[in-house]
């Protein structure tokens, strides 16, 4: 059942067919794809579209459709300027704290309040700003603190005004991320007094079993930083819209349909660690690997290889300007059909870069 469940969630992800036509449906069918390395997230968009192209997300960045900004867990993730408010505004408050710890370790409140009217100001005058730009702004407001502030301060300090929608991203420069006023670049922002919860726990529910499921109410408690009560509230006003079953001691919850009854196609994927398939789940993550032959312990690898579903190898991704290659390190020995899958593989990911792909490491 593990392996029939992990095939169904690679349908449900767009990694095998049908997949999405667009990156914008795939950022809509996911509600958030987790996006630290956006080279490499890039790939985790296009993998699921049925003619990936660079082009597609760098487009939906630059015009704002889609956003990439700390949200859920927290972290880097991108999500569609129409959701990002109301997702921002049910996880926000619980994810903050944590943020707001390590900005309170270093900066009075009376400080945090000069750095974000000089962050919002510089913004408003200037959108599209790199951090290393939104520094300068900072230390010149705070010079007494000039050398504590460091990059990773003013890390913590945006990812602040991202979760508060004060700060979001703005259009790359020459591949670089920037910043701009989520005034500016989202437009809309609900009021808290206005914001129905109960309806924003019922929809996030809605689009996490859907695009994610069969998944369990743990998963979705870990995936978007939610209390189990929270997630159950949210689950049971939309349960009449999911299908569950029962396997492993979970109860696992999916939009209405049949699971798949042979192997997916493609069969193989080379995806970062943090890849939605892997990300996306904590209680049941290891349908993955049906045979139990993963290490448990901390990863290692920052990549991973699957195969019909299941995680046959560590992979680290190796980026120069004349080709791009994939060290393997596998769990098990690799059949020959799995090799023919992983260098199918290989070849999408290199034609989506441009570039000759190979193998390494088997």
């Amino acid at each position: 059942m593990d392996v029939a469940i992990a095939r169904w969630r690679l349908r449900n992800q767009h990694l095998t067919a049908p997949h999405a036509g667009s990156a914008a449906e795939v950022v809509d069918a996911l509600l958030a794809v987790q996006a630290e390395n956006p080279s490499q997230s890039a790939w985790a968009v296009a993998a699921r579209t049925s003619s990936p192209d660079p082009a597609d997300l760098a487009g939906l960045i630059e015009s704002g459709e889609v956003v990439r900004t700390h949200v859920l867990r927290p972290t880097w993730h991108y999500v569609a300027r129409a959701d990002i408010d109301w997702v921002l505004a049910l996880t926000g408050p619980r994810i903050d704290p944590v943020i707001d710890t390590q900005l309170r370790a270093e900066l009075t409140d009376r400080e945090l309040d000069r750095l974000t009217a000089a962050v919002l100001d510089f913004l408003a005058a200037t959108p599209d700003r790199t951090r290393d730009e939104v520094a300068e702004v900072v230390r010149d407001r705070l010079p007494a603190k000039a050398e504590r502030i460091t990059g990773h301060l003013v890390m913590v300090l945006m990812a602040h005004l991202e979760l508060d929608r004060l700060v979001s991203s703005g259009r790359p420069r020459e591949g670089e991320h920037t910043y701009a006023t989520y005034r500016d670049r989202v437009g809309m922002r609900v009021d808290p007094d206005d914001f129905d919860r109960e309806e924003a726990l019922a929809r996030i529910a809605l689009r996490y079993f859907t695009g994610h499921g069969p998944a369990t109410v743990k998963d979705l408690a870990y995936w978007a930083t939610l209390t189990i009560t929270d997630v159950r509230r949210g689950l049971a006003a939309v349960e009449d819209q999911l299908v569950s079953f029962e396997h492993d001691r979970r109860t696992f919850w999916h939009a209405p349909g049949e699971p798949p009854d042979q192997p997916g196609q493609p069969a193989g994927h080379l995806l970062q660690l943090l890849d939605e398939s892997y990300r996306g789940y904590q209680d049941s993550r290891w349908v993955l690997d049906a045979r139990g032959v993963v290490p448990r312990q901390r990863e290692t690898a920052i990549g991973i290889a699957l195969v019909d579903g299941q995680l046959v190898a560590g992979m680290k991704r190796i980026l120069d300007p004349s080709r791009v290659r994939f060290d393997l390190t596998p769990h098990r020995q690799l059949s020959a059909a799995e090799r023919r899958a992983l260098e199918g593989a290989a070849a999408r990911y290199g034609e989506f870069l441009d570039r000759p792909a190979e193998i390494g490491g088997w």
